[in-house]
């Protein structure tokens, strides 16, 4: 088995794709293929089912392989690091996936600390899902995700970061804003912004059960992933929307969209965690640990 074979085969599996895999690694689709053909012949199995011209699944063997795979190229990456440790240099990269809101609100403070500490650490953010932030751990295509801790597999490792609450938003002249109690039945009367529906919006699955169970059919007038988004519209009069929302946002918020009024719901929505998230035989490196402890408060903002 020689490397470039099993770097090929990782972005097919990665990717589901011999088009976007030779894309990604700079190779012909007919390269790719050979390696993989390769593998087959040397491993006796098949790796890989095609179905149909385009579309591609991993066989058992070649999800076996897939997490050999994922396991060698970490540990690479955690010998460069260490090669970059002996030699006293802080090298290497930092890749972080987190949902739009936390990036937008929670961590540009700690991100430019940390670049002023680390600038020769190659820092790459993605903005995604939580679904899609946990495949990204999983699957090693990032170090750090963060995502409700009540969505995290038990496979990965979640320490938690910030208390976070569910809160109807609404304008400040909104009947709903005079009420000292805000039940579903009310809210249910109005115009609703609501998250898609999916596995990466557990929030709106909720919604959708607690309206059944109490016979309701609510009026749906936008569906939005996005806080900012929501709260534009909101403001605008479209309707009402739900947000989770971190412990200091609330008064962060109402500074940015000060028509707004947020409506506490812990009746119906436990409060939850964010996490920091990573794969658990994660290794590592002195700047990656400052990250972390940057984020907890173990190392003081300049």
């Amino acid at each position: 088995m020689e490397w470039q074979q099993l770097l090929g085969f990782y972005q097919v599996a990665r990717l589901g794709s011999f088009t976007r895999a030779a894309a990604a690694t700079f190779r012909t689709q007919s390269a790719l293929s050979q390696q993989v053909r390769a593998l087959e012949e040397e491993l006796d199995c098949q790796l890989l089912e095609r179905l149909g011209k385009r579309q591609l699944r991993l066989t058992p063997a070649g999800e076996k392989l897939l997490e050999f795979a994922q396991g060698v190229l970490a540990r690479f990456d955690a010998f460069k690091e260490e090669l970059n440790e002996l030699k006293g240099q802080n090298q290497g990269s930092l890749r972080l996936a987190a949902p739009f809101t936390t990036l937008y609100h929670l961590l540009p403070e700690f991100l430019q600390a940390y670049r002023q500490q680390f600038p020769q650490v190659d820092l790459s953010l993605l903005d995604r899902s939580q679904t899609a932030v946990l495949a990204l751990v999983k699957n090693g295509e990032v170090d750090f995700g963060l995502a409700l801790e009540s969505q995290v597999p038990k496979d990965l490792t979640a320490r938690r970061w910030r208390l976070v609450h569910t809160v109807l938003m609404a304008r400040r002249d909104h009947p709903l804003t005079t009420r000292k109690r805000v039940n579903l039945r009310q809210i249910a009367g109005y115009p609703l912004i609501l998250p898609p529906r999916g596995p990466g919006y557990p929030g709106r699955r909720v919604l959708d059960d607690r309206f059944q169970h109490l016979g309701l059919t609510p009026h749906i007038v936008m569906e939005s992933a996005n806080v900012e988004l929501s709260a534009l519209y909101v403001e605008m009069g479209l309707g009402l929307a739900f947000a989770t929302l971190a412990e200091n946002l609330p008064a962060l918020a109402r500074q940015m969209h000060p028509a707004l009024a947020f409506i506490p719901l812990d009746r119906y929505f436990r409060p939850e965690h964010l996490a920091v998230v990573r794969r658990r035989d994660q290794v590592l490196p002195p700047y990656k640990k400052a990250f972390i402890n940057l984020l907890f408060g173990d190392t003081i903002l300049p």
